[in-house]
């Protein structure tokens, strides 16, 4: 904030008539300020939640894929595989973190595509103009994608016991705080991509390039046990498996089977034959997430 003093006007001395001269008033110009930055950070996000409330369809239509996924794709692998996993313990169990996971991937994403949109109809320009730094802007962007991601994931989250997954507070409150990870990571990928995208139907084709493999390499719907050497190297690299093995993890931890399947499915993401802890895999998601914000409010600075 700065204040810039108003001038008053000159006395009129020709008429003899004497007038006091005012007290200059002080003008507050916007902008500059850490409280413009988090009061616009607020409105950016509280823009993305309206707008996704308002939007029933969209809610509605993004949960299809994931149901599908885990009803009917779970179902049919259950079927194939076998049921001879332990008490209480069949294959949807195992694809549950990762459909929950796949739930935060693309709703996230998608929220990223607003910002196309909002570059081709010119609503985008008029935030840049905003009086305040563009690095809020990023920042009010991906709190609300991946408020928007969080809160489609707990609609999956609702149905855990439909799989055999226990409602235990415990498993509940972990799952949450690693779907706000993933939700954190997604929308800041999202964001740095559509920055530098003009055109909706160019975004579309770029994220159907990573959001698949992110997706597939995850071990969202195979373990990452006994991979080949080419596979189990690409899913070392995909980001989206050090969340997936940690939700994964904690859903085993509350189920009761032998340790044999435990160590299956939920063996963790190995590097040369060395389990990686449940902290380091976090760790690397939650600075990966930090990396990719500062990458995308660079390029939102770039944004012309």
């Amino acid at each position: 904030m700065s204040e810039v003093p108003v001038a008053a006007p000159a006395p009129a001395s020709s008429t003899g008539v004497v007038r006091h001269r005012a007290a200059p008033v002080a003008v507050r110009v916007t902008g500059g300020r850490l409280q413009d930055d988090i009061r616009a950070v607020g409105m950016v996000w509280r823009r993305e939640l309206i707008r996704f409330s308002r939007n029933r369809l969209r809610i509605i239509t993004s949960l299809v894929q994931p149901v599908l996924f885990l009803f009917v794709l779970g179902t049919g692998l259950s079927a194939l595989v076998g049921r001879g996993f332990g008490p209480g313990v069949d294959f949807r169990t195992f694809m549950f973190p990762g459909v929950v996971a796949m739930t935060v991937l693309f709703t996230a994403i998608f929220s990223s595509v607003s910002i196309v949109w909002d570059r081709e109809f010119g609503f985008l320009r008029e935030m840049l103009v905003a009086p305040v730094r563009r690095g809020a802007l990023v920042v009010g962007k991906c709190a609300g994608g991946a408020t928007v991601a969080t809160a489609q994931a707990l609609i999956m989250l609702a149905l855990a016991g439909l799989v055999d997954v226990p409602y235990a507070p415990s498993l509940i409150f972990t799952l949450l705080g690693e779907m706000v990870l993933a939700a954190v990571l997604i929308t800041a990928l999202g964001t740095a991509l559509a920055s530098r995208m003009a055109q909706v139907e160019s975004f579309q084709v770029v994220m159907q390039f990573v959001v698949l493999p992110l997706f597939f390499l995850s071990g969202a719907l195979f373990p990452l046990r006994d991979l080949p050497t080419w596979l189990a190297v690409l899913t070392k690299f995909d980001p989206l498996a050090y969340v997936v093995d940690p939700m994964r993890r904690a859903v085993f931890s509350h189920v009761h089977t032998s340790p044999a399947v435990r160590t299956l499915f939920a063996g963790g993401v190995t590097w040369n034959g060395w389990t990686v802890p449940i902290g380091i895999e976090l760790g690397l998601t939650a600075v990966l997430g930090a990396a990719l914000l500062g990458i995308a409010i660079y390029a939102f600075g770039k944004t012309d």
